[in-house]
């Protein structure tokens, strides 16, 4: 089947949902493999591994700096662990730990942070990071993987296992469609994918962002603009090469992403591109405001990043040649 049809027709699935199932995979080919918790195991779907190996799994409590430095402890005792709590919490309440006792020595920590974005919902600001990606790029040695469906999010968790170093892996309370087959996707770290060729203009999107840019290229496409869209999972280290070849190629850019504006995945195009290919280029994304409490759609609808909107904020902007 095609993305698109895989959009419209399968079922949606949480990204936080395959980090949970490829933990308990994880579990069973290495004894080293351990995980911790910041008492939110039902909700980063922990639970599963806490289930199936008790003794490798350590709620941490309400505590996630502490639990930093426990991990890091492990880390260095050659255990790999996996660290889980809220983005707001594990990148936002925690970011000191993170950066000096696992992003400093460069410890093999991998951090799984799950309810990012705006997509929380009902659960309100204080809960909606829309600022992690840019805490976490900001830290030297850092990988960031936002994966956009079940599929990818299986595959950035074992990404992070079978590399060294620490890892900030971003996933979702919402539910999103299915966009890749299993057994046809091939996840490479730090390559950006083509999902759709065109020649007007280049779309980069990101997590939960990329279905709806897809659905959002077909109204563009019946508008008579051709849009490439590409799924940057790996933020950092960026693709600098497709980047840089698709945005020469179109003559114009745009990036769609569930966080701020401000130092995720547009600030990322937008800093390489002004150094190798300097062009204009419009971030679609959480704007220099704090979100709100309401249903994750309804929110997603509001802030302009559902298919409709992305759809009419990039044709305005062609149409306007802005």
């Amino acid at each position: 089947m095609s993305i698109i049809e895989n959009i419209k027709s399968r079922k949606k699935v949480a990204t936080r949902e395959g980090y949970g199932t490829t933990l308990v995979e994880l579990g069973k080919e290495d004894n080293n493999v351990v995980v911790l918790d910041a008492d939110l195991a039902a909700a980063t779907r922990t639970g599963v591994f806490l289930e199936s190996f008790p003794d490798r799994h350590i709620n941490c409590g309400i505590a996630e700096a502490n639990m930093a430095g426990i991990a890091a402890g492990l880390a260095v005792c050659g255990k790999i662990p996996f660290i889980s709590s809220f983005a707001m919490f594990v990148a936002g309440r925690a970011f000191e730990q993170v950066r000096n006792t696992i992003g400093y020595p460069h410890l093999n920590v991998k951090i799984g942070a799950t309810h990012a974005g705006i997509s929380v919902g009902e659960d309100g600001a204080s809960h909606q990071c829309n600022e992690d990606i840019a805490l976490m790029r900001a830290i030297p040695g850092m990988t960031i993987v936002n994966p956009c469906d079940y599929i990818e999010a299986k595959a950035a968790v074992r990404a992070a296992y079978e590399q060294d170093g620490p890892f900030y892996l971003r996933f979702g309370r919402l539910a999103v469609p299915v966009l890749y087959d299993e057994e046809d996707y091939q996840f490479e770290l730090g390559k950006g994918v083509v999902l759709r060729e065109g020649k007007d203009v280049s779309i980069f999107a990101t997590g939960l962002c990329v279905a709806e840019t897809m659905l959002a290229a077909e109204r563009l496409a019946e508008d008579g603009i051709d849009a490439e869209v590409i799924n940057i999972h790996t933020i950092k280290p960026l693709d600098d090469a497709l980047v840089v070849a698709s945005a020469s190629k179109t003559g114009r850019v745009f990036t769609v992403e569930e966080h701020s504006v401000i130092g995720g995945l547009g600030s990322a195009v937008s800093e390489l591109l002004s150094e190798k290919h300097p062009i204009k280029v419009t971030r679609i994304g959480i704007q220099d405001i704090f979100g709100e409490s309401g249903p994750a759609l309804e929110l997603l609808h509001k802030y302009g990043l559902d298919a409709e909107g992305i759809y009419q904020t990039i044709k305005a902007a062609v149409l306007s040649n802005k």
